[in-house]
């Protein structure tokens, strides 16, 4: 039998994503009815820094990165990110404007959520907006303390070629 993402029905996908286990089945109802498959190409972008953030992704397959431009306009990654995991928050903030790049680095397929409908649906049902607040909460949290070990690594690095770095006392 071929389990391929793109065969199985949506909402059997949307339910057995990592992100979205255990969501009560009435949720994966709502969030299947907002959903659709897609699929990337390598090089291609989800989602550009400064574009209006109506949508976000659950990685299936293959691998996206985020990317940032720093003060020389030089492009760097800021993380990766593959199957079973979540690209995009930014559909949750005002003013809803993405702050980073996605950026597909192999063929990668997704489910894509329209954010826009999905906040609608969650003022409706506050308890889904709880769900799936507490799992995007967990991935920024998660963001964030690799994105601070990375600077505590470089920062380290940089601290033995210049001088010894200062201890908290």
């Amino acid at each position: 039998m071929d389990t391929a993402p793109e065969r199985e029905p949506l909402e059997l996908r949307v339910e057995l994503h990592p992100f979205l286990v255990g969501l009560h089945s009435h949720h994966i109802r709502l969030l299947a009815d907002c959903a659709m498959a897609r699929s990337f190409d390598a090089g291609e972008y989800l989602f550009r820094q400064g574009e209006f953030a109506n949508r976000f992704y659950l990685i299936e397959e293959g691998m996206v990165v985020l990317e940032a431009l720093n003060n020389a306009g030089t492009c760097f990654v800021v993380e990766k990110v593959g199957a079973g995991k979540l690209v995009g928050w930014s559909w949750l903030f005002p003013p809803y404007i993405w702050h980073f790049d996605a950026r597909a680095t192999e063929p990668t397929s997704a489910l894509f959520f329209y954010g826009t409908i999905l906040r609608e649906y969650c003022a409706k049902d506050p308890s889904l907006g709880f769900e799936l607040f507490k799992r995007m909460s967990q991935v920024m949290i998660e963001r964030l303390q690799s994105a601070r070990a990375r600077l505590i690594s470089s920062h380290s690095t940089q601290g033995k070629a210049k001088s010894p770095a200062k201890r908290r006392q």
